[in-house]
């Protein structure tokens, strides 16, 4: 009963409910003999897009202009937070509405959390890097902003979880009968409980968002560049065309995403 509870506290009027069927498939990573893609086709040919300043009504009530940007970003690693410090220092004052703020000391732009892990720092209730309603250069992440200005892909000067969001990868090492052992590496939606108990009390949550799945393509081609970086090429190349076989309905269209309209 005490599942059931949670279950049904993440359904919000907006949204759907966190369990529904689903269709999965796997495949061998091209690239990788010991690797094998487990892939939600139930979200990645859902038709989501982030309405961000569209609509998102944000993870804290009362704070709809921060998105999900509200808690600040944990660095995947030392790598993740040395690639983002390089274009930190290719933030200016006309793009970062609180450059002051994050360059007021060799560290002004990270903090630790309650666990001692490292962060993005939260300034005004929100994460540093996002650009208030109403600044010049645009609302929203200035490291987004940079990227877009520079012609580049925002996974690269984004923190990992900002632009892998609401992609969720995971692994699971698995002894298959034989005594064989293979990575499962899976590609799936990030979901309230993606976030952890906590992710049941946030005030709303875009991917099972009615509002958030009206967009023109699919996800595995609007996040194209997010899911090559996650999967490499070749391992994408394979995704996309049995999603492509999904929608074509040269594969039964089981299991659709209950949040489209």
């Amino acid at each position: 009963m005490g599942a059931q509870r949670a279950a049904e506290q993440t359904i919000r009027p907006d949204e759907t409910g966190p369990d529904f069927p689903r269709a999965w498939v796997e495949f061998p990573d091209p690239a990788d003999e010991d690797q094998v893609f487990r892939c939600d086709l139930t979200w990645l040919t859902s038709r989501w897009s982030c309405v961000f300043g569209q609509g998102c009504q944000g993870i804290e009530a009362g704070r709809a202009a921060d998105g999900c940007c509200t808690l600040g970003a944990h660095f995947s690693d030392k790598d993740d937070e040395k690639r983002v410090a390089g274009y930190v220092k290719q933030l200016t004052p006309e793009l970062w509405q609180y450059h002051a703020e994050g360059t007021s000391s060799k560290k002004g732009w990270i903090e630790l959390d309650e666990d001692g892990e490292r962060k993005t720092r939260r300034v005004d209730g929100a994460c540093v890097f996002n650009n208030r309603p109403g600044f010049a250069a645009g609302t929203g992440c200035a490291l987004h902003l940079l990227a877009l200005r520079q012609g580049r892909e925002p996974l690269e000067t984004k923190p990992d979880v900002c632009w892998q969001l609401p992609i969720r990868r995971t692994y699971d090492q698995v002894t298959r009968p034989d005594d064989t052992q293979v990575l499962v590496v899976s590609i799936s939606e990030y979901d309230r409980r993606g976030w952890g108990p906590g992710g049941h009390d946030l005030n709303w949550w875009c991917t099972s968002a009615r509002s958030a799945h009206a967009a023109a393509d699919p996800v595995y081609v609007s996040y194209r560049a997010e899911l090559t970086e996650l999967m490499g090429p070749k391992g994408y190349e394979v995704l996309a065309d049995l999603c492509a076989q999904r929608l074509n309905a040269q594969l039964p269209l089981l299991a659709p995403h209950p949040a489209d309209s």
